[in-house]
């Protein structure tokens, strides 16, 4: 707790709070970030799925994947800046304890397919296996998950 407490304490958790406009414009860069991620990741999955097959997953892919993955790390830094302004109050919070768990599960399943070979075979290839699709899948629910959980914080 006694970290919890630092990091309250820390004069940017100090400035967010302070601030009428600061908190609410770090909060509109983390949904912004977060639509950067879930869009460039949703839209991939659904390429994975069979949607948009003119566009080739060769070409579509790499960029997606560059756009979600600076996607998360700017929607992690600027959450880790509204968790800072009231740390022992979000880490007590069931939904966001879900949310940072299916979080995880979703950087996960992006790096489980990123390093597999169904992956590298699709990019080469075209072709998309079931494992591929699967994995697919299992993003969209986590993604939408994470989202879900994100809005339930409030409520909480």
């Amino acid at each position: 707790m006694e970290l919890l407490q630092a990091l309250s304490e820390w004069p940017v958790a100090v400035a967010l709070r302070r601030s009428t406009i600061a908190y609410i414009l770090v909060n509109a860069a983390h949904i912004f970030f977060i639509g950067l991620l879930v869009g460039s990741i949703v839209t991939l999955d659904l390429r994975i799925f069979g949607l948009f097959k003119r566009f080739p997953l060769a070409v579509l892919g790499p960029p997606l994947q560059h756009m979600a993955a600076a996607g998360i790390v700017l929607a992690t830094l600027t959450g880790f800046l509204l968790f800072s302004v009231r740390p022992a109050t979000y880490i007590q919070n069931t939904a966001f304890l879900t949310k940072i768990g299916v979080v995880g599960l979703g950087i996960a399943n992006a790096l489980l397919i990123n390093r597999s070979p169904q992956w590298r075979h699709a990019l080469a290839s075209g072709e998309i296996t079931v494992p591929l699709r699967i994995a697919a899948l299992l993003s969209v629910g986590f993604w939408a998950g994470a989202v879900i959980a994100g809005r339930w914080i409030g409520f909480l």
